[in-house]
């Protein structure tokens, strides 16, 4: 067993933005992806919990962009396991171009879940033991992210069909989308979000109506803080953090 996998990724047409970027969606599934093969190539991908009656969760991301994934351009993903301590398995991803420059770099905690109570359970009580290389791609000890009360204005969506993933909730790419959506349009125009930390609080399931809102942090006009509730109790389904970088126009 590899306690590294590496794989080339590339965008479709339909997956660019119309400055002829990758959306970050997309590479946020590039990640899901890669990561998802190499766990299944250690013994613990989703079809292995799943005999189990567990899964994996995501419980935060954090992903910093040294510039845009520019059109249809080839990039090699490396992804490997960092930590496995408690209920918490922590996964780090390494984005480089064809010329070896790095691109991105990421860094994850994973729960496994008990699907039953849907609880989190040991992860070296229930699953086999995989490789561990310690480097980390991203050195973020994951402290808890700033909490946007309340969601005086944002944008209403509703969960659709196509948002969700095998465990018949939203997948995690989506809030990231959502949350983006939410940005002023006057800032999308200018700048570019070159850091986005996220930390999933509650499923969001089919039939369920969202609200996406963000407002500058108080520190800095640069960054922005993300709240995802549900509209049907307000109950705080995701919360996030992004910084922006001005574009050289």
């Amino acid at each position: 067993m590899h306690y590294q996998l590496q794989q080339t990724v590339n965008a479709r047409y339909h997956e660019l933005d119309p400055r002829n970027w990758v959306r970050l969606t997309v590479i946020l599934a590039w990640l899901q992806e890669v990561g998802a093969e190499h766990a299944l190539q250690l013994g613990v991908g989703l079809k292995h919990l799943h005999k189990m009656g567990l899964t994996w969760v995501l419980s935060r991301l954090t992903i910093e962009l040294l510039r845009p994934v520019i059109g249809t351009e080839q990039v090699t993903v490396s992804t490997w396991p960092v930590t496995r301590d408690g209920f918490f398995s922590i996964r780090d991803f390494l984005l480089t171009d064809q010329q070896g420059q790095t691109i991105g770099r990421a860094t994850s905690s994973w729960a496994a879940l008990d699907l039953k109570t849907r609880r989190p359970v040991k992860i070296d009580e229930h699953l086999s033991n995989y490789p561990l290389h310690l480097q980390r791609a991203l050195n973020d000890p994951f402290a808890t992210l700033p909490l946007l009360e309340g969601c005086q204005t944002g944008l209403q969506l509703p969960v659709l069909r196509a948002d969700l993933d095998m465990n018949n909730h939203v997948n995690n790419t989506i809030y990231a989308g959502w949350a983006l959506e939410a940005v002023p349009e006057e800032l999308i125009k200018r700048a570019v979000p070159v850091l986005i930390e996220i930390g999933f609080r509650a499923e969001a399931l089919y039939g369920d109506s969202i609200q996406s809102c963000c407002v500058p942090s108080p520190e800095d006009p640069a960054i922005l803080i993300h709240r995802i509730e549900s509209t049907q109790d307000n109950r705080e389904l995701c919360r996030l953090r992004t910084t922006w970088k001005n574009l050289d126009l």
